[in-house]
């Protein structure tokens, strides 16, 4: 402040608090399945597994699943909120595959992650009822379009991009 200037605030940024979206993307089906849920815990996501296999795959016998490296994205997960047997059981449903570090790229529900930022998240909501109801009709849109994923990443693309990696990749071929 100083004498013949104008009276200044600062603009303060006001958080109104944070959440987790876990998704599903099942590239088969076009389908997608979301949650919206205040932490990102073991047991939500054992939690938001379960009601996936419950809700779309009560009768599969395996299923593929391909995610990120986070920590809380173990089998052991289902061990901190069922039973031995019923934990032992649903992680026994997936056949898990984990993408690289740094590589989530290659994982098509972080494609869907980033069309659900650019379409619905890029903005300030309020609170996390209105960005819950907000993302499941953002959901259930894509759904009912059987919004799909472009996946153009091939083989020789992998190869390209992966070479520096690997001394001898064309001896794989």
């Amino acid at each position: 402040m100083s004498p013949n200037k104008a009276k200044r605030y600062h603009y303060e940024y006001g958080k109104n608090g944070s959440c987790c979206v876990f998704l599903a993307f099942d590239p088969h089906r076009k389908l997608r399945y979301v949650e919206v849920r205040k932490r990102r815990t073991a047991v939500d996501y054992a939690q938001f597994m379960h009601q996936l296999v419950k809700r779309y795959y009560p009768y599969v016998e395996k299923i593929r699943l391909v995610q990120d490296n986070l920590n809380t994205h173990t089998p052991g997960a289902f061990y901190e909120v069922f039973s031995a047997d019923e934990a032992f059981e649903l992680s026994n449903r997936f056949e898990w595959h984990y993408t690289p570090k740094k590589g989530s790229w290659l994982n098509m529900a972080e494609i869907e992650l980033s069309a659900l930022v650019r379409q619905c998240l890029s903005r300030r909501i309020p609170d996390i009822d209105q960005i819950r109801d907000e993302v499941l009709a953002w959901a259930a849109r894509r759904n009912q379009q059987r919004r799909g994923v472009a996946w153009t990443f091939a083989k020789s693309d992998a190869r390209d991009k992966m070479k520096r990696h690997y001394s001898n990749v064309n001896k794989l071929i």
